[in-house]
């Protein structure tokens, strides 16, 4: 065969040897030395390249290494007959995990987007102050091994806060700091060690707990909700082994009801006679804009059956990733055994500043603040919708449009997001496509002045479209 024809960078980084083999192992993967191939003697390609055979043989080991080639001995090296199969290489690697969940996540919020807190309303210099000093705490305290239950001055902050606003007391040992809502569900499945595989969700829910308790292994069991939330009679009869059930008392996602006092003490009768759990999303935590919020489900929890769930993901800002359960006492040891062995909390300086947000009173300022900025958006965007024969009310921090029964919500939120819109369908976040609602969630916190009216009148058109089809 020909003498192989490559450059050697005598002053670069890579040794001899590894350009050797880098360009006789290009050579074979493009194409250009077919199989079956001869490759120069040690010495013949020394003596070309200019360099020892000591330095062509290690070339040579490795590319038998990489099963490139094949030694046979006096009779010389050749390309191996049958290469290793390359890994195929898809577009996949560049997709986003759960992409009904999570879409353009690079992009800034959009009009109707939904869980993402007000960008103008945002206190950005006090929050970047505060950044800095936590950042400055938390490098001067790098040589020391983080508690994996989460810092205790932002734990007892919480604490504290729950006290007041949520109705819920507890001690800074039950509280656990996670990464955010699906954190806080995956410790929580993993530390209950439950004997039945059917956990209760409601239908409607967030798509994220069904797909969460799925890949847990668990199977997650469909509950209607009507207008005291959960049914729980239907519970008992679905599922009635059941010892898990998953619930959003405060503000039903995405109908937005509150689960009633009779079924909240339904609820608490069940898990207590039947040894069971409920885990209690408390997604909005106070944010509700008429009125205030009830109490947490877990306040009137006496017997030590109930697990909070709460993020401030909605109330600061969704790329904290910062979250945290309560969990009741009984519980608080093997809570804080499974977050250091499987998912210690982290991002120190974070932690650091929502303990000092809290503490200075930031946060309840920040809360009545958006609250009232979030009023003013819910009512501008109805002022906008009046005359419009959809039903329309609030669900947490949405406007929910009912969309008749033949009309395709999901279809219409993939052309609004072409158009720089984001409304979210509300079919899918019910466990079958069957028995699904139409409609769409209209998040309210990011609407403002042209970009409101315009949006909402490119997607008034999507939607009379839709019903004409």
């Amino acid at each position: 065969m020909s003498k192989l024809r490559f450059s050697l960078d005598r002053h670069g980084s890579r040794s001899l040897a590894e350009q050797i083999r880098a360009n006789i192992s290009d050579a074979i993967r493009q194409g250009h030395l077919y199989e079956g191939a001869r490759l120069p003697s040690w010495r013949d390609l020394a003596v070309q390249l200019g360099v020892s055979r000591g330095t062509v043989k290690t070339a040579y080991d490795r590319l038998g290494d990489d099963q490139l080639v094949i030694s046979k001995g006096s009779a010389g090296t050749f390309v191996a007959s049958v290469l290793p199969a390359l890994p195929e290489i898809t577009d996949r690697a560049s997709q986003l995990p759960l992409p009904d969940l999570y879409q353009d996540l690079d992009s800034a919020p959009k009009p109707f987007q939904v869980g993402v807190p007000a960008q103008d309303g945002f206190p950005y210099k006090l929050w970047s102050r505060i950044m800095l000093r936590c950042s400055r705490q938390a490098v001067a305290e790098t040589l020391r091994y983080p508690d994996p239950r989460g810092e205790l001055v932002l734990r007892k902050e919480i604490a504290a806060y729950l006290s007041v606003a949520r109705g819920l007391l507890c001690s800074p040992d039950q509280v656990i700091i996670t990464n955010g809502y699906a954190g806080a569900l995956g410790l929580a499945l993993h530390m209950l060690r439950l004997d039945s595989q059917r956990v209760w969700v409601e239908d409607p829910c967030y798509p994220l707990t069904r797909h969460s308790l799925s890949l847990a292994g668990y199977n997650p069991v469909p509950i209607p909700v009507d207008g005291q939330g959960i049914c729980v009679e239907q519970g008992i009869g679905l599922a009635a082994e059941a010892q898990l059930a998953i619930v959003t008392a405060s503000q039903q996602a995405p109908l937005g009801m509150q689960l009633s006092l009779a079924r909240r003490q339904e609820l608490l009768i069940w898990a207590r006679e039947n040894a069971g759990w409920v885990i209690e999303d408390d997604y909005l935590s106070e944010l509700q804009l008429s009125g205030r919020a009830p109490p947490a489900l877990a306040s009137l929890d006496h017997d030590g059956r109930v697990i909070h769930i709460g993020t401030f993901s909605k109330t600061i800002s969704p790329r904290l990733r910062l979250g945290f359960m309560v969990v009741p006492p009984m519980l608080a040891s093997r809570a804080g055994d499974t977050a250091g062995a499987l998912s210690p909390a982290s991002a120190l300086p974070s932690q650091l500043a929502v303990a000092e947000f809290l503490r200075d009173g930031h946060y309840l300022r920040h809360i009545r603040r958006m609250k009232r900025l979030y009023a003013q958006r819910r009512n501008a965007l109805l002022e906008l919708m009046e005359g419009s024969a959809c039903v329309r009310k609030m669900a947490g921090l949405s406007l929910l449009v009912d969309l008749p029964d033949d009309v395709d919500d999901v279809q219409i939120a993939d052309m609004a997001r072409e158009a720089g819109l984001a409304p979210a369908p509300l079919s899918p976040w019910f466990a079958t496509r069957s028995n699904a609602r139409k409609g769409l969630l209209l998040g309210v916190t990011n609407l403002t002045g042209q970009a409101l009216e315009e949006g909402y009148r490119h997607l008034a058109e999507l939607i009379a479209c839709s019903g004409e089809q």
